[in-house]
C-alpha cells in the first residue's frame, strides 16, 4: 500500500516536499516513481529511482527543480519540488515497480494521489 501526502496550494516559485509512505517490503525491493496528472491530460512521468537509490531519472520539464529520494529506514519515498510553476499543478502519484522506468506499465502498485496546486 502506498499513501502520498504533502500536497497543497503554493505560490509560483515556492517549494514543497511530497511523501509516499509504503510498507517495508514494497519499498525495499522495488523501484519507485512519481507521476502526475493534470486536469484533462494523461498521466505523465515525473521522476524515478532504483531500489538502492543509485540511479535517478527525471522528466525534462522538472529536471533541476525536482529531486526524488528514498529513506528505506523510514519506508518513505520523497519528491522535493522547488521553483514551482503553475504548469506543475496536478495530482501527484507514487508508484512501485520492477524498474525505474518512464513507462507507467512497469509499476505494479499505485497510491491514491495528492493534489498540488501552484498559483500564479
Amino acid at each position: 500500500q502506498l499513501v502520498e501526502s504533502g500536497g497543497g496550494l503554493v505560490q509560483a516559485g515556492g517549494s514543497l516536499r511530497l511523501s509516499c509512505a509504503t510498507s517495508g517490503r514494497t519499498l525495499s525491493s522495488s523501484a519507485m516513481g512519481w507521476f502526475r496528472q493534470a486536469p484533462g491530460k494523461g498521466r505523465e512521468f515525473v521522476a524515478a529511482i532504483t531500489w538502492n537509490g543509485r540511479y535517478t531519472d527525471y522528466a525534462d520539464s522538472v529536471k533541476d527543480r525536482f529531486t526524488i529520494s528514498r529513506d528505506s529506514a523510514k519506508n518513505t519515498l520523497y519528491l522535493q519540488v522547488n521553483s514551482l510553476k503553475p504548469e506543475d499543478t496536478a495530482v501527484y502519484y507514487c508508484a512501485a515497480g520492477v524498474a525505474a522506468a518512464r513507462n507507467p506499465q512497469v509499476y505494479n502498485y499505485w497510491g491514491q494521489g495528492t493534489q498540488l496546486t501552484v498559483s500564479s
